[in-house]
């Protein structure tokens, strides 16, 4: 297995798709979101890139999730907070969720042949589903408005770190080393790390900091969403 990564959508076209795994990860917040709606009974997460087809989607019965600029829309039933997402509220339901970020990642990597989400929170289960596959990965990093975040880059490192274990994987991708580089500095004390970047401070702006160290926190909702082309959803089996 080659791990790869990617540090932007904007970089995305020049990675193949051929016959490979894509882990979507946005860590503040939305592929924390949607493990954690998963792992409270969700049915489906139904991930669309703009806030009209959101918004159309409502008016045919189905609950939504929508966020722009770490704000949750006027119209939704949800934010993008981890928090939102309870048993109570999401549990047997298909959910439409739109972010500022996240979902348009999932929109760009429809070509690949699996499409798993990625989060601190189901990172265990994940690396072990990857390690059992004879398939190039690459780890593609929501970032903040096609640029650079240091959080999705984190995490890229703590999975590669958790799949190079595998004897039968490959790191020798410049981008993976220096997400594995960033990964060893940071996970000894990871959020006051992620203290210092301009994604907490965004949140801590709106108030919405709380979330931060349960997005940081590993296995605390130990799902695998992939998404199924047939039903055009994130399941889990």
């Amino acid at each position: 297995m080659k791990i790869d990564v990617c540090f932007s959508p904007k970089l995305f076209p020049f990675y193949a798709l051929d016959d490979q795994i894509i882990v979507i990860t946005d860590i503040f917040r939305a592929t924390t979101s949607i493990c954690t709606a998963f792992h409270n009974g969700a049915k489906g997460m139904k991930t669309v890139s703009s806030i009209e087809e959101a918004m159309q989607l409502k008016e045919k019965g189905y609950p939504v999730a929508a966020e722009r600029n770490v704000k949750k829309c006027d119209f939704a039933d949800f934010g993008n907070s981890p928090f939102d997402f309870t048993p109570e509220k999401v549990s047997g339901k298909d959910i439409v969720f739109t972010t500022t970020n996240g979902t348009r990642a999932v929109e760009m990597a429809l070509g690949a042949d699996e499409i798993l989400i990625g989060a601190f929170s189901n990172i265990s289960v994940l690396s072990e589903y990857c390690s059992s596959k004879v398939k190039n990965l690459l780890i593609l990093c929501s970032g903040w408005n096609n640029r650079f975040c240091l959080e999705d880059t984190l995490f890229a490192g703590a999975l590669a770190e958790k799949l190079l274990q595998n004897k039968s994987s490959d790191s020798k991708s410049d981008a993976t080393l220096a997400a594995l580089e960033l990964w060893k500095i940071a996970k000894t004390d990871i959020k006051s790390y992620i203290c210092n970047t301009e994604h907490y401070d965004r949140l801590k702006m709106n108030g919405l900091e709380n979330s931060v160290e349960y997005c940081l926190t590993a296995d605390t909702a130990p799902v695998l969403p992939f998404y199924d082309k047939s039903e055009r959803k994130f399941v889990i089996e």
